[in-house]
């Protein structure tokens, strides 16, 4: 098979994977006036999970004991968390977090 050929099929398979995908919630629960409690649940509990999950991700690889004892992350962390409670603004947040954090990695190197 051919290189267009083969990614022709490939970028068609995605597609209609994603479609499917995006699809789905609506022909399980379309025609239905409320969704069941399960899904509400999980739709009210896993965006903080997930939050959780990144942050414990984020800081797993943290040398307390070795220059510069994971001050750029803990203060980048401080940083989005200070941005978050005071603008409410996810996006502000990140911008602010990241910009931080890559000029204290610079700045330490």
């Amino acid at each position: 098979m051919n290189n267009a050929l083969y990614t022709a099929l490939v970028v068609m398979a995605v597609a209609l994977i994603t479609a499917f995908t995006r699809i789905l919630p609506y022909l399980l629960f379309g025609g239905k006036g409320t969704l069941p409690g399960m899904v509400r649940y999980l739709g009210a509990a896993l965006p903080a999970a997930i939050m959780v999950i990144l942050v414990v991700y984020c800081m797993r690889d943290i040398q307390l004991a070795a220059y510069p004892h994971g001050l750029p992350t803990i203060i980048a962390t401080i940083l989005v968390v200070g941005t978050q409670l005071w603008k409410k603004n996810a996006f502000a947040s990140i911008a602010v977090g990241t910009a931080c954090y890559m000029i204290l990695l610079k700045a330490m190197a």
